[in-house]
C-alpha cells in the first residue's frame, strides 16, 4: 500500500484505504500505457515517414514515367515488403496498446466516480465526513486523482 495511504489518520477506515489503492494502482497502470501509446505513436509516424520518403526518393523519382514500372520496382525487391511489414506492424502495436490504454482509462475513471459516489458510505460518521477532505487534498496533491469531482 501506498505509503501516503497507509499515514491516512483513524478517520479512514480500511475498506476506503483499499479503494483509494486500487485507484492509484489504476491510474499508475493508465500513466504508463499513456506514456507507451506516445512512444509507440511517435515511433509509427517516424517509420511511416522515412518509408515515404524511401520510396520516394528511390522509387518515385527515378520511375516516375511509368506506374507499372513503379510497382515492379517496388514488388522486386524484398527490403521494401520488410519496411512495409515493420511500419505496419508498428501501427498494430500501436493500435493495441490505444485499446489497452482506454480499457485502463475506463477502469481508473469507474473506481474514481466509485469512490466520489461512495464517499458517504466510506466516511459515515460526523467527524469522518467532516475530515474526508484531507483525504481528497492528499490525493489530488500525491496522485493527480480529482476525488471532489466526477467529471474528468
Amino acid at each position: 500500500m501506498e505509503p501516503a495511504i497507509i499515514l491516512l489518520d483513524d478517520k479512514t477506515d480500511q475498506a476506503a484505504k483499499q479503494m483509494l489503492q486500487n485507484v492509484v494502482v489504476r491510474k499508475k497502470k493508465f500513466e504508463a500505457l499513456k506514456k507507451k501509446h506516445l512512444h509507440s505513436l511517435w515511433a509509427t509516424m517516424i517509420i511511416a515517414a522515412l518509408f515515404l520518403i524511401y520510396l520516394y526518393l528511390y522509387i518515385v523519382v527515378p520511375y516516375s514515367y511509368s506506374f507499372f514500372k513503379m510497382f515492379s520496382i517496388f514488388v522486386d525487391d524484398f527490403k521494401h515488403y520488410l519496411f512495409l511489414t515493420a511500419t505496419a506492424g508498428i501501427y498494430g502495436y500501436m493500435m493495441i496498446v490505444k485499446k489497452k490504454m482506454d480499457k485502463a482509462e475506463k477502469e481508473f475513471q469507474l473506481l474514481r466516480c466509485e469512490i466520489i459516489n461512495k464517499s458517504k458510505q466510506l466516511w459515515e460518521k460526523e467527524d469522518e465526513w467532516k475530515s474526508r477532505h484531507k483525504v481528497f487534498d492528499m490525493m489530488k496533491k500525491n496522485y493527480d486523482i480529482n476525488l471532489f469531482h466526477e467529471n474528468k
